[in-house]
């Protein structure tokens, strides 16, 4: 088996870390907990763990820019991340939709997302980077505040998107000039998002 890139390896710590985190979090029955507090069926929880943690590892293209006219540039390949941005965001679209969680959760996902975009930071070969626990804790403690009633779905919709909009698309720009393959919701932000979903809601 060839060595994996360079590039390659903090991708790899990254999800390995997301992964032990998770069958720790499910041995001790907590992220069943976590997703039956917002109104999901644990019925379905294995199912969409595992999508997110296999879609961490599908980014589907959207848009492409060309290379330098000298060829001393690649084209830039601006793609969305499966598992760090389509299935959490899908799932809050869903709690507001249902009613889940409340309309002030729009509040929360401001409040969050200018957190993170001040505490985020790029990272070669990763992309943005998060403080794991910064965007959960905010994101609960408005849950409780804001929402005591509905603070578990509340934290998750707050929590999710507000990193997705915090760490990624405010820094699109930055993302693109880290290299030719930039991923809305990989890498460094999918630890964020996954991690700050299921804590969100066990703190609030």
């Amino acid at each position: 088996m060839p060595p994996q890139s360079p590039a390659r390896q903090p991708i790899i710590v990254l999800f390995t870390i997301a992964l032990g985190l998770t069958v720790a979090l499910l041995e001790l029955g907590l992220v069943a907990y976590a997703y039956e507090r917002i109104g999901i069926d644990s019925r379905y929880l294995i199912s969409l763990l595992a999508l997110s943690l296999l879609g961490s590892n599908i980014n589907l293209p959207i848009t492409r820019s060309a290379g330098d006219a000298d060829g001393d540039a690649p084209p830039r390949v601006l793609s969305v991340n499966v598992g760090g941005t389509l299935i959490p965001t899908g799932l809050a679209l869903y709690l507001l939709a249902s009613g889940a969680a409340p309309p002030s959760a729009f509040l929360g996902i401001a409040v969050v997302a200018a957190v993170v975009h001040r505490v985020a930071r790029p990272q070669p070969g990763v992309g943005i980077a998060v403080p794991i626990l910064v965007p959960p804790v905010l994101a609960a403690v408005m849950g409780v505040l804001l929402a005591p009633a509905t603070a578990p779905a509340f934290a998750y919709v707050a929590g999710t998107l507000g990193t997705l909009i915090g760490a990624d698309l405010t820094n699109l720009r930055v993302l693109q000039r880290m290299g030719a393959a930039a991923s809305i919701g990989g890498a460094g932000t999918f630890d964020g998002v996954f991690v700050t979903g299921i804590l969100a809601v066990l703190l609030a």
